[in-house]
Protein backbone atom coordinates (compact mmCIF):
# COMPACT_ATOMS: atom_id res chain seq x y z
CA UNK A 1 0.00 0.00 0.00
CA UNK A 2 0.92 3.75 -0.65
CA UNK A 3 2.87 5.25 2.67
CA UNK A 4 0.04 7.69 3.05
CA UNK A 5 -2.37 4.46 3.47
CA UNK A 6 -1.13 3.83 7.00
CA UNK A 7 -1.28 7.21 8.06
CA UNK A 8 -4.78 7.73 6.93
CA UNK A 9 -5.20 4.79 8.86
CA UNK A 10 -3.84 6.07 12.02
CA UNK A 11 -5.81 9.13 11.66
CA UNK A 12 -8.67 7.24 11.32
CA UNK A 13 -7.87 5.42 14.16
CA UNK A 14 -6.86 8.71 16.63
CA UNK A 15 -10.26 9.93 15.34
CA UNK A 16 -12.00 7.34 16.76
CA UNK A 17 -10.51 7.42 20.32
CA UNK A 18 -10.98 11.23 19.96
CA UNK A 19 -14.33 10.47 19.64
CA UNK A 20 -14.77 8.69 22.54
CA UNK A 21 -12.19 11.20 24.88
CA UNK A 22 -12.93 14.36 26.88
CA UNK A 23 -10.59 17.16 27.48
CA UNK A 24 -10.66 18.33 31.14
CA UNK A 25 -9.05 21.31 31.80
CA UNK A 26 -8.37 23.22 35.13
CA UNK A 27 -7.11 20.55 36.33
CA UNK A 28 -4.80 20.14 40.06
CA UNK A 29 -1.46 19.93 39.51
CA UNK A 30 -1.71 17.08 42.42
CA UNK A 31 -4.20 15.14 40.99
CA UNK A 32 -3.43 11.88 39.92
CA UNK A 33 -4.68 9.45 36.63
CA UNK A 34 -6.29 7.24 39.41
CA UNK A 35 -8.23 9.76 41.13
CA UNK A 36 -9.48 11.62 37.66
CA UNK A 37 -10.74 8.15 36.80
CA UNK A 38 -12.53 7.78 39.74
CA UNK A 39 -14.09 11.04 39.18
CA UNK A 40 -15.10 10.54 35.87
CA UNK A 41 -16.09 6.84 36.21
CA UNK A 42 -20.11 7.97 36.87
CA UNK A 43 -20.29 8.61 33.38
CA UNK A 44 -18.85 5.57 31.86
CA UNK A 45 -16.10 2.69 31.09
CA UNK A 46 -13.18 4.30 31.18
CA UNK A 47 -10.40 2.85 29.23
CA UNK A 48 -7.28 5.40 29.67
CA UNK A 49 -6.29 9.09 31.60
CA UNK A 50 -3.50 10.68 30.20
CA UNK A 51 -2.45 13.69 32.52
CA UNK A 52 -0.19 16.40 30.34
CA UNK A 53 3.52 17.45 31.36
CA UNK A 54 5.61 20.34 30.12
CA UNK A 55 8.33 18.53 28.35
CA UNK A 56 10.24 20.73 29.56
CA UNK A 57 9.88 21.51 32.96
CA UNK A 58 8.23 17.85 34.08
CA UNK A 59 5.51 20.09 35.55
CA UNK A 60 1.58 18.71 34.59
CA UNK A 61 0.15 21.00 32.43
CA UNK A 62 -3.11 21.77 34.16
CA UNK A 63 -4.95 19.35 31.83
CA UNK A 64 -5.85 16.02 30.62
CA UNK A 65 -7.74 13.50 28.74
CA UNK A 66 -9.93 11.11 29.44
CA UNK A 67 -10.72 7.92 26.84
CA UNK A 68 -14.35 6.58 27.35
CA UNK A 69 -15.07 2.64 26.16
CA UNK A 70 -18.23 4.19 24.47
CA UNK A 71 -18.46 7.66 23.18
CA UNK A 72 -21.97 8.03 24.51
CA UNK A 73 -19.82 8.60 27.84
CA UNK A 74 -18.58 11.56 26.10
CA UNK A 75 -21.59 13.75 26.16
CA UNK A 76 -22.38 12.26 29.78
CA UNK A 77 -18.97 13.29 31.34
CA UNK A 78 -19.89 17.09 29.76
CA UNK A 79 -23.78 17.48 30.64
CA UNK A 80 -22.96 16.17 33.90
CA UNK A 81 -19.47 16.94 35.10
CA UNK A 82 -18.19 20.12 33.82
CA UNK A 83 -18.25 22.81 36.32
CA UNK A 84 -17.92 20.63 39.07
CA UNK A 85 -15.69 20.90 42.02
CA UNK A 86 -12.43 18.53 41.66
CA UNK A 87 -9.77 19.00 44.55
CA UNK A 88 -10.85 22.81 44.88
CA UNK A 89 -10.90 23.79 41.27
CA UNK A 90 -13.91 23.73 38.34
CA UNK A 91 -13.29 21.42 35.86
CA UNK A 92 -13.16 22.33 32.26
CA UNK A 93 -15.25 19.59 30.26
CA UNK A 94 -15.15 19.44 26.12
CA UNK A 95 -14.68 17.08 23.67
CA UNK A 96 -11.54 16.24 22.78
CA UNK A 97 -10.15 17.55 19.32
CA UNK A 98 -8.19 15.74 16.78
CA UNK A 99 -5.11 17.14 16.26
CA UNK A 100 -4.31 16.84 12.74
CA UNK A 101 -0.55 16.80 11.90
CA UNK A 102 0.36 19.25 9.46
CA UNK A 103 -3.29 21.42 10.63
CA UNK A 104 -2.56 25.01 11.71
CA UNK A 105 1.48 24.56 12.54
CA UNK A 106 2.73 25.88 15.97
CA UNK A 107 -0.76 26.93 16.64
CA UNK A 108 -0.47 28.42 20.22
CA UNK A 109 -1.67 25.80 22.20
CA UNK A 110 -1.68 25.98 26.48
CA UNK A 111 -4.83 28.12 26.50
CA UNK A 112 -7.62 25.10 27.17
CA UNK A 113 -7.81 25.29 23.47
CA UNK A 114 -11.22 26.46 23.96
CA UNK A 115 -14.56 28.55 21.82
CA UNK A 116 -14.67 31.63 23.04
CA UNK A 117 -11.29 33.08 23.79
CA UNK A 118 -11.04 35.74 25.83
CA UNK A 119 -14.71 36.74 26.61
CA UNK A 120 -15.60 35.34 30.29
CA UNK A 121 -12.13 34.70 31.93
CA UNK A 122 -13.93 34.43 35.00
CA UNK A 123 -16.34 31.45 34.45
CA UNK A 124 -19.26 33.17 35.53
CA UNK A 125 -22.38 33.58 33.06
CA UNK A 126 -22.60 31.14 30.71
CA UNK A 127 -22.76 28.31 33.21
CA UNK A 128 -25.26 25.98 32.39
CA UNK A 129 -27.97 24.02 34.67
CA UNK A 130 -29.05 25.72 38.45
CA UNK A 131 -25.61 24.51 39.91
CA UNK A 132 -25.13 27.51 42.55
CA UNK A 133 -21.97 29.00 42.94
CA UNK A 134 -22.63 29.54 46.71
CA UNK A 135 -22.50 32.48 48.94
Amino acid sequence: PPPDHDRDQELAAQREIDARSIYVGNVDYQSTPEQLEEFFHKAGVIERVTILFDRYTGLPKGYAYVEFEETASVERAIEELHGNEFRGRELRVSPKRTNLPGFRPRAPRGRGGFRGRGRGRGGRGRGRGGRGRGG
